[in-house]
């Protein structure tokens, strides 16, 4: 196992993740304070279930277009939904 490779994907989910809407919505579904456990199983299994998609779909694409054109593209997309955001934010 690659273990730079999972420390820094997990560093990156986790960052990524702080303070998002999913982890808004799993907070206001804890709130309610019925069954934490059955809400922290079921974002658990959404988290696992769209990473194991993004694996996935990473390793197919991968098959026919270059590693470095997908992190181009990533950053290009991630540009491109900040700079949407900033714009959405200030009109």
């Amino acid at each position: 196992m690659d273990w730079r490779l999972l420390m820094t994907t997990f560093l990156t989910v986790f960052v990524a993740e702080l303070g998002d809407k999913t982890q808004l919505a799993t907070l206001g579904l804890a709130a309610d304070g019925k069954s934490r456990w059955t809400v922290f199983a079921g974002s658990a299994g959404a988290l696992v279930s769209t990473s194991l998609i993004a694996v996935l779909a990473g390793g197919l694409i991968a098959q026919y277009v270059p590693a470095i054109h997908l992190k181009r593209g990533a950053a290009l997309l991630f540009i491109a939904l900040g700079m949407w955001t900033l714009y959405r934010a200030s009109a």
